[in-house]
């Protein structure tokens, strides 16, 4: 019996090779897409900023920790999120938040970073500009 079943490691055929290895050019050439390639830092168009800078101050407005709020402008077809990240902190006398937003137009995709202080109870966007990771 166990001579039988181990006869079996010996065969090969091109069918059961072709399930078991691969061809090294064929490793080559396999793609899997799970690293994006670099996006160069630009800023997106004015009209899709209005729409980023409109969602960053509703959502500071209506508060919340862990909320993000979605956006888009359907001239343009562009769309994203903004998201808050870290706590408040008090700058130069105003209370001020930091956030992220996506920026998603066609095939591209970008991410903002900006900051925002409330001056006498209304949020105001400061600075909006490609996020650098670090």
């Amino acid at each position: 019996m166990l001579g039988l079943a181990c006869a079996g490691c010996g065969l090969s055929s091109p069918a059961l090779d072709s399930l078991f290895t691969k061809n090294k050019d064929d490793a080559k050439s396999e793609t899997t897409g799970s690293i994006a390639e670099p996006v160069k830092a630009v800023l997106p168009p004015d009209g899709d900023l209005a729409y980023t800078r409109a969602a960053a101050t509703e959502l500071l407005t209506r508060g919340g920790k862990d909320a993000s709020l979605p956006w888009e402008n359907p001239r343009t077809g562009a769309r994203g999120t903004v998201t808050p990240i870290a706590a408040a902190y008090n700058q130069d006398g105003l209370t001020c938040r930091d956030f992220l937003a996506s920026y998603v137009r066609e095939k591209s995709e970008s991410w903002l970073q900006g900051e925002a202080c409330r001056d006498k109870g209304k949020w105001e966007i400061r600075s909006l500009r490609p996020w650098k990771r670090s």
